[in-house]
């Protein structure tokens, strides 16, 4: 049988203990609600539609993540097909599919005075993303510099705001003001109308 003083020693130490347990637990349940706050923050600023000031990168390939200046453009096509970087977090913006912008370079003589006013020295950005059922727009037709969408044929004019030239798209491809800083093709306004199917 323990003695008394064991006993009272033991009692005593118990509260204490649990207590300790309990803020460690607290300690835990609030570190981990944090760092679930932080990864949610993130997954958002990726899924954010392109800001001003945005640079755009290389959305794949050996290239990818790195920034895109006029030069990696070749004039009249083929268009490549970028995400927007923030600069002050380095997050790219590729939480979202409808954040895929395609980008092409072109003689300034060539686009449509509506296109000049959202192109920077001849580049030309629009969404990636089929007005149609939401296809990526990953089709070039050389000869007469237009986007195509594969799956259903819709074909784009990137001289003239996207101007729908043939297949079922109900609306041209949105628009992406741009601008150039230091030479890196960067955002300058939010994407002219809604991106991509009307059912997305």
């Amino acid at each position: 049988m323990p003695c008394p003083g064991y006993q009272k020693k033991r009692a005593a130490s118990h509260p204490l203990s649990r207590r300790t347990v309990l803020k460690s637990l607290l300690g835990v349940g609030l570190g981990l609600r944090f760092a679930g706050a932080a990864v949610g923050a993130a997954e958002e600023a990726k899924r954010a539609r392109p800001q001003v000031g945005d640079f755009l990168v290389f959305s794949r390939g050996e290239r990818q993540g790195q920034l895109i200046t006029s030069q990696d453009l070749p004039l009249a096509g083929p268009p490549v097909i970028a995400y927007p970087l923030d600069p002050g977090t380095q997050t790219v913006r590729d939480g979202s599919r409808l954040n895929a912008v395609l980008l092409v370079r072109f003689a300034q003589e060539e686009l449509s005075e509506p296109t000049r006013a959202v192109a920077a020295e001849g580049v030309v950005g629009y969404s990636a993303v089929c007005t149609h059922t939401g296809c990526e727009v990953s089709g070039w037709k050389a000869e007469t510099k237009h986007f195509v969408c594969p799956c259903h044929a819709s074909t784009f004019d990137p001289k003239d705001r996207a101007h729908i030239i043939g297949g079922p798209a109900p609306r041209p491809l949105a628009a992406l003001p741009l601008q150039m800083v230091d030479g890196k093709v960067t955002v300058a306004g939010f994407f002219s109308g809604r991106v991509g199917a009307t059912q997305q």
